[in-house]
């Protein structure tokens, strides 16, 4: 994706970058092949069946258990939770519970829209349940978090009332840009992990190997105190 910093968004001179590129472009050096980057959107990558276009997703997936029926997790390589995120004037959310009611925006096809659909199942995480504070919320999906942001940048309720995100993205977008705070306790925590589609048990293999590696060796904790200031790949 092109605006998920700090994970992946187009710098000063055009080109991706952020943490996910880096480990991206780690994988592929440790692998020996040349790497292209491809930024379809989420809901396209989300969806599986890729017929080839693509042959692995660094792009911070979460493992739901409807994703684990066209994908592979070979490797969890951060953590991270989620949070709301409001208008910095916002007096009326102060907890997940106050988005009952709500307008609340988050991107298509994410985690965060089945969890604010109540049907979110984290794959391997079963024996957690999640809790939902929240009656039933009005979601807004979105190709993008930059336009979410400039629709809650709006004012309360002017076109949303609030977003669901990951705590870091958040985090540098506050650092950034006053006009938005994160309110009340995170969510719930999740994986992110390297994706790949099934029935490959030979790349399945190589890539589990890779990351591995990268994190025996200290590689994807050194991106991690680049982009985020703190080890999140442990």
């Amino acid at each position: 994706m092109e605006s998920y910093p700090p994970f992946s968004f187009l710098n000063d001179q055009n080109q991706l970058d952020g943490f996910d590129v880096d480990v991206a472009k780690a994988v592929a050096e440790r692998l020996g092949v040349k790497l292209k980057l491809e930024t379809p959107s989420w809901d396209v990558i989300a969806a599986g069946h890729w017929s080839g276009r693509f042959d692995i997703c660094i792009c911070s997936m979460t493992p739901s258990k409807a994703r684990a029926e066209v994908f592979d997790f070979p490797a969890t390589y951060y953590q991270s939770p989620a949070v709301v995120v409001v208008n910095a004037k916002d007096q009326s959310i102060s907890t997940g519970k106050d988005l009952s009611g709500k307008k609340v925006g988050v991107i298509s096809a994410s985690t965060y829209e089945a969890y604010l659909n109540k049907d979110l199942v984290i794959e391997g995480a079963e024996d957690k349940p999640i809790t939902y504070p929240f009656s039933n919320v009005q979601v807004a999906p979105y190709d993008n978090e930059q336009v979410a942001f400039q629709d809650l940048a709006l004012g309360t309720g002017v076109r949303l009332d609030a977003m669901v995100t990951n705590l870091i993205t958040a985090n540098q977008r506050i650092a950034q840009d006053p006009r938005f705070k994160v309110v009340g306790e995170p969510l719930y925590a999740e994986p992110n992990v390297v994706a790949i589609e099934k029935g490959d048990p030979e790349w399945r293999t190589k890539v589990t190997e890779v990351i591995a590696q990268l994190k025996a060796d200290g590689t994807l904790s050194k991106i991690s105190q680049k982009w985020i200031g703190s080890d999140i790949t442990q």
